[in-house]
């Protein structure tokens, strides 16, 4: 199977009986399975796009490798099936992996489908130590400015991004996927993929704040989350003491800080 991000397929209009169906953009859900090594770790369904970006930022927030380093080769398998992410990874560390063997069927709405066991979702957390403070025009400019660099979106109305600030202001990269965690995972993987330090900057979503994205933040030591939506209460409670600055209902020109306000400079 040829897999794309979007394909193009007709639905009737409900109000307008007798029109014929009305073509439109959506976007493409992929089986994507992370293989290490030989052995599958993780199914997820993905946007078949920027495949590379994922496992490597996947591999990295879910503890699979420690730091990109690990990564000895990557090759990627398209089949009727779904795509494969074929990931070599040391075999010391692949040792450990099997260790805690972790099969996961992921629907795109959640980034801890499959966890086996209470630990594995509650994981201990690192602390971000960074220094970043941007201005609050910045914070509150930076959903405005990912929405300008969607291009899926803009295609299907129907994907989630991520989007990497930098403390210039300038947007430096972006991921899109019907997932917000396999965005935020596509965007981690690009950042250290082109030897960026995503402690040196804040993570912008289109989404909620939910675990999983401070989970994965804090792993990549990204120190700032900036959303659209709303936290949930236990997003907070992690990023506290994770250290991670959220920033969250960015829209309108305002918002609302929930964790670590220091790193945002009022006006």
């Amino acid at each position: 199977m040829d897999w794309t991000p979007t394909r193009r397929l007709a639905g009737l209009t409900l109000n307008a009986p007798g029109t014929p169906p009305r073509p439109r953009d959506l976007p493409e859900e992929a089986p994507v399975a992370i293989v290490c090594n030989g052995a599958t770790q993780a199914v997820m369904m993905a946007t078949p796009s920027d495949i590379a970006d994922f496992a490597h930022g996947f591999a990295l927030t879910e503890g699979i490798v420690g730091s990109l380093a690990e990564v000895q080769e990557f090759e990627e398998i398209h089949a009727d099936s779904g795509i494969e992410a074929r990931l070599w990874i040391a075999e010391d560390r692949a040792a450990a992996l099997a260790a805690r063997r972790r099969f996961m069927a992921g629907p795109v709405g959640c980034g801890l489908c499959g966890i086996d066991s209470l630990a594995q979702a509650m994981r201990p957390l690192p602390v971000v130590r960074s220094d970043l403070v941007l201005p609050a025009v910045q914070v509150l400019a930076a959903p405005d400015l990912l929405r300008a660099h969607q291009p899926l979106q803009d295609q299907t109305r129907a994907t989630h991004a991520a989007g990497f600030l930098h403390p210039d202001g300038r947007l430096a990269l972006v991921r899109e996927d019907v997932g917000r965690h396999n965005a935020l995972d596509k965007l981690i993987g690009v950042l250290l993929r082109q030897g960026m330090d995503p402690g040196q900057g804040a993570v912008v979503m289109t989404s909620r704040i939910s675990v999983e994205l401070v989970q994965k933040c804090a792993v990549a030591g990204c120190p700032m989350l900036i959303a659209v939506s709303a936290p949930t209460a236990h997003a907070v409670r992690l990023a506290e003491g994770a250290g991670v600055t959220l920033a969250a209902l960015v829209r309108g020109g305002g918002a609302e800080v929930f964790s670590h306000p220091a790193r945002i400079r009022p006006a």
